[in-house]
């Protein structure tokens, strides 16, 4: 939408660029989220984050579904348009993508969402697969419900501080790919891959009952 109210074919591109990126990993990320819910049988992000707690830190998703922890945390660098996934940004020799027109506070509020975005995507990485506030060597409801709210919170926001490390260090080290591979990875590998992993989940589960 910012691309194309800007009125510049270069912003413009640079809007498709994100749609087609976005469109190409939303799918692996929800076939994940899809493998998640079966597999602790709850659709409710307290009853998955309880569902790991469990079996203490081997009960993490993390461990039970390797495959869909790896393909959702590069789907959602792609998402996040982070190094080197950043193709909507990658004429900034030129000009600088979709925000090409846009400067001053407004300019400041796409990094604002960026970073948010990324902010958001590491919570989700945490709660779905990292055990969200749980710790296996110590229980929260021993200390009371207000001490265990708030040590809780700690605990997911460590996690995801910890975890933002990730996308910073890859920007650092990986080239950047081109349009047609990103888009090539997204269609022939991380969408097979994600829907094998969701159809060996639901055999699984099947098989268990």
């Amino acid at each position: 939408m910012s691309g194309y109210g800007s009125n510049n074919k270069y912003s413009f591109l640079g809007g498709l660029q994100v749609v087609a990126q976005s469109i190409s990993y939303e799918i692996p990320l929800t076939l994940c989220v899809l493998s998640i819910s079966l597999c602790t049988i709850h659709s409710s992000i307290v009853d998955i984050v309880k569902a790991q707690s469990k079996y203490d830190f081997w009960g993490w998703n993390l461990w039970r579904q390797p495959i869909g922890f790896i393909v959702f945390l590069i789907s959602s660098l792609v998402e996040c348009e982070r190094l080197s996934f950043d193709l909507p940004k990658v004429e900034e020799e030129l000009v600088a993508g979709y925000q090409t027109e846009y400067s001053s506070i407004k300019f400041g509020l796409f990094y604002v969402a960026s970073y948010l975005n990324l902010l958001v995507s590491s919570l989700f990485v945490i709660i779905l697969y990292l055990g969200g506030w749980d710790l296996s060597f110590f229980e929260i409801n021993k200390v009371g419900e207000v001490f265990g709210m708030a040590i809780g919170i700690f605990i997911t926001l460590a996690k995801t501080y910890l975890l933002l490390f990730i996308p910073i260090t890859t920007r650092w080290t990986l080239p950047r790919l081109r349009m047609d591979q990103l888009l090539n990875i997204g269609w022939k590998f991380l969408l097979p891959i994600s829907l094998d992993n969701l159809l060996l989940t639901t055999s699984s589960q099947l098989l268990s009952l």
